[in-house]
């Protein structure tokens, strides 16, 4: 396919990919593009409150079937001219033809955003139904990674999946998937949520087994409330670990004692994987600071830094 001349980024920022490489660990936000007034709001006031603890960079994630496009990409570019963070921005496959994805992939360069999460993307409506190529589209992650490389000097991750993605028919076809979409260019990786450490050792360690170094950050999300864990099962495909829902179970009918233990148990996760030598650590924050902000100081970041 004809990709035009690549964009020039003006005053380029820093490659993620190498900052997880020689910054290690790493710590990152994610923040989701707003829907309304109050949501936009409630996003900035999360923004403006985790700033200070200088994170090595933040991502805006894609809304389903690019939904949020214009949002997210505007989202960045403000992060971009408005803070101190290094924004990344996620970009999806669903629904867009190839000029529309180099047409964000240009509003990206132009407001000098280096750093692009390149993933295929799930339905709109139904994460778990079929998913259908735009006819003027791609295919996979690994075509989406090649056609932001190709098009200008950007650093690019990609999602892993430390179950496996709902679609892989199984963790070897998933590692295999994973290795492809790495060989065609992505720098880094950036986990679904997991609540079980083991669950993303395995991962690093069948994919090191299978000849790829690419550095694989953990993506974690407390659970705060119960519905938390029904959400989370929804957004990541995988099962929720059954000794740790029992754990939960028994304190559900106290929403400041399930806080507590979604606090605990995911500060105790993140410790573990530190001490495990897990390149960084991605906070999915859901728009809101305190958790992550608990999290932090738990594992006395603001030490390392």
């Amino acid at each position: 396919m004809a990709l035009g001349l690549p964009s020039v980024l003006p005053n380029p920022q820093p490659a993620i990919g190498e900052l997880v490489r020689d910054c290690q660990p790493t710590f990152s936000f994610e923040f989701m593009p707003p829907k309304t007034e109050q949501g936009e709001r409630q996003l900035w006031q999360a923004i403006r409150e985790l700033e200070p603890l200088q994170p090595s960079f933040v991502s805006i994630t894609y809304g389903a079937g690019g939904s949020t496009r214009d949002t997210t990409v505007a989202v960045t570019e403000r992060v971009a001219t408005e803070t101190t963070l290094l924004p990344m921005a996620h970009l999806t496959a669903v629904n867009h033809s190839v000029a529309e994805l180099r047409h964000v992939i240009g509003r990206l360069a132009g407001a000098g955003v280096r750093n692009v999460l390149a993933v295929r993307g799930d339905p709109p409506g139904d994460p778990t139904g079929e998913w259908i190529r735009h006819p003027e589209g791609v295919d996979y992650a690994e075509d989406l990674v090649r056609l932001v490389r190709r098009s200008g000097d950007f650093s690019v991750g990609v999602a892993a999946f430390p179950y496996r993605h709902p679609r892989s028919p199984d963790v070897a076809t998933d590692t295999e998937y994973f290795v492809r979409k790495c060989r065609a260019g992505a720098a880094f990786a950036i986990t679904q949520m997991f609540f079980d450490a083991d669950e993303y050792l395995r991962l690093r360690d069948r994919v090191a087994a299978a000849g790829c170094d690419t550095p694989i950050l953990a993506g974690v999300m407390p659970v705060t409330r119960i519905g938390t864990i029904e959400r989370s099962v929804q957004l990541s495909g995988a099962p929720f670990p059954p000794a740790l829902a029992a754990r939960f179970e028994r304190v559900a009918d106290d929403p400041e004692a399930v806080r507590r233990l979604g606090i605990e148990q995911t500060s105790e996760m993140c410790q573990r994987l530190l001490d495990e030598g897990v390149p960084g650590i991605h906070f999915i924050t859901f728009n809101r600071s305190t958790a992550t902000r608990e999290i932090w100081q738990n594992l006395r970041v603001g030490a390392r830094t």
